[in-house]
């Protein structure tokens, strides 16, 4: 072990050219002695270089240093956390699935500043740095708007069932929302705050993570049941395709540098697709993480992908690290 961090063999991939680079190289692992239960999703503050983990099942919130690859602290006083934001004012939002609401957090010991009451099961978050407001998924139907500066919801929408993973357009004025227990992908008007369009899904069933390649018109949405990708047309709202994915995936992202995605999944791997041009998907890469590894974060400057490691059996919690080669 060497600075917190205990250096990985690059696991060989079959999908790649033996010649060439591997999609993705396993550089690095984060212990976290202590945590248990499983994670959920992370966020990150690019000034400072912390990464935020939700350990939902531990009731703390992570918080590791991706410069130095070390475990910084662990912030206690949250229940169930299931999504974590970042506001570039240094303000973290905390939604705890466990008491519902939402809180909003600052400083090096991450105090509460202000906690803003849900319907319940208050679950993804994500934050728009142009309007400088966060949004929050929660209850058996519903988007809070949350302004991080003054700790106030500012308004909702309803929706057809929880949502869970949604994506905001950074052109457009649109919130793409995954409602599985409906079937369906909400299209919220952000100005609004109303559902502008539903699009079914039928291909496949509990569509949970999401990626938008906005440049490409593209939506990702990853269904459990069963397991594939599926992708969508945010033009028109058709579905383009679909293909198979790993199981259990609860995080999806798209690399717009490198044209690829990468699907993170419990049963165990992560997945990296090549899109063709003729929008096909290929898998390049499949790779071993751990049993219920499942969540994790992409961070394009950095071409790095962060994954949680639960404690399961013999199988010790940490933060795997993984560089993203072209």
């Amino acid at each position: 072990m060497r600075n917190g961090v205990i250096l990985l063999g690059v696991i060989a991939c079959a999908f790649a050219a033996s010649d060439a680079p591997e999609p993705l190289t396993a550089v690095g692992r984060i212990e976290l002695p202590g945590v248990e239960g499983r994670f959920d999703h992370f966020t990150f503050d690019a000034a400072t270089g912390r990464l935020f983990v939700a350990a939902l099942g531990n009731n703390s919130i992570e918080i590791i240093d991706t410069r130095s690859a070390t475990r910084v602290t662990s912030a206690r006083g949250v229940d169930e956390p299931q999504g974590l934001g970042f506001a570039p004012t240094g303000r973290l939002i905390v939604a705890n699935g466990g008491t519902g609401d939402v809180q909003i957090r600052e400083g090096q010991d991450l105090r509460i500043v202000a906690t803003v009451k849900t319907a319940g099961d208050a679950d993804n978050v994500r934050y728009d740095p142009t309007a400088r407001r966060a949004y929050v998924g929660v209850g058996s139907g519903a988007l809070i708007e949350i302004d991080p500066a003054s700790g106030k919801k500012l308004g909702d929408v309803r929706l057809a069932a929880h949502p869970e993973s949604f994506q905001l357009e950074r052109a457009g004025t649109r919130i793409f929302v995954n409602v599985p227990n409906a079937h369906q992908i909400a299209v919220i008007d952000r100005p609004s705050m109303s559902v502008t369009a539903t699009w079914k899904v039928a291909a496949a069933a509990a569509n949970y993570p999401m990626a938008l390649d906005e440049d490409g018109k593209r939506l990702f949405v990853v269904c459990r049941n069963p397991a594939r990708g599926l992708v969508y047309d945010i033009t028109s709202g058709t579905m383009t395709t679909a293909f198979e994915a790993v199981g259990d995936a609860d995080d999806v992202f798209w690399d717009a540098a490198r044209k690829r995605l990468y699907v993170i999944g419990g049963q165990g791997f992560v997945d990296a697709f090549q899109r063709q041009s003729d929008d096909r998907y290929m898998r390049i890469a499949h790779m071993a993480t751990g049993s219920g590894a499942r969540t994790g974060l992409f961070i394009p400057d950095a071409a790095r992908l962060f994954i949680a490691v639960p404690h399961r059996g013999s199988q010790t919690p940490g933060i795997l690290v993984f560089s993203t080669n072209d």
